[in-house]
């Protein structure tokens, strides 16, 4: 199997739902975000269009990232999901230099880097939780991971990621809209793959010719 998305921009209202869901799910330390929203606008007054595309790592079937990881630290598991392993990274940064997508962000680890949502008043409660379920390590280069852990424990209920809730990405869940479609790829009976082929989805800068795993649906 290979797990991708699919997500319609018609539906999506730019309300950033999908990036807190991100945030709050992995405890995400500060300034880092794993999903973005990107929003701007083409053409000139009166008929002016709004853009808006929620973006994040790509997953890609080639992934560049993957080349240019020296420690092996950025690899591929076997359901097509790119991952860090944060005691392997040494923060060399090559993987955000070859993603022609910029979907990785650097955890900093100099003196005086912000560790906590505010400073000098020690770790809340909830840092307290989210420090020993993800103890992200600075110096380490952070990015999406399609929520693995849901995908992983899911299946291993008999769940069915993209359609059972506790099994899927909580971008897709917390979306008001429903923009955001999970699901297989290699499976062509897919509901994803349907979606994909009846709405002509299309991948983001398919030139990179990475063959990333998600598709964007006009």
């Amino acid at each position: 199997m290979r797990w991708g998305m699919a997500i319609e921009l018609k539906r999506c209202i730019g309300c950033y739902a999908c990036v807190l869901a991100c945030k709050a799910e992995h405890f995400l330390p500060p300034n880092i975000f794993w999903n973005r929203v990107l929003i701007g606008e083409k053409g000139k007054y009166p008929a002016v269009t709004k853009l808006i595309y929620s973006v994040r790592c790509n997953h890609c079937a080639d992934p560049a990232c993957v080349k240019a990881c020296p420690t092996g630290a950025t690899h591929q598991r076997e359901d097509g999901i790119v991952v860090v392993d944060e005691d392997k990274c040494v923060g060399c940064r090559y993987c955000m230099v070859a993603c022609p997508y910029q979907a990785r962000s650097f955890y900093e680890d100099g003196h005086g880097a912000q560790t906590e949502y505010y400073p000098g008043q020690g770790l809340t409660e909830h840092e307290k939780i989210g420090k020993t379920l993800y103890p992200h390590e600075p110096g380490t280069v952070q990015k999406c991971v399609f929520c693995k852990e849901r995908i992983d424990a899911g299946l291993a209920q008999g769940l069915k990621p993209g359609v059972d809730r506790d099994a899927s990405p909580a971008c897709m869940n917390i979306c008001p809209t429903k923009a955001i479609h999970f699901g297989d790829l290699d499976d062509p009976y897919s509901d994803i793959n349907r979606l994909i082929k009846e709405k002509k989805g299309h991948p983001f800068h398919a030139e990179f010719d990475t063959q990333p795993s998600i598709y964007y649906i006009d």
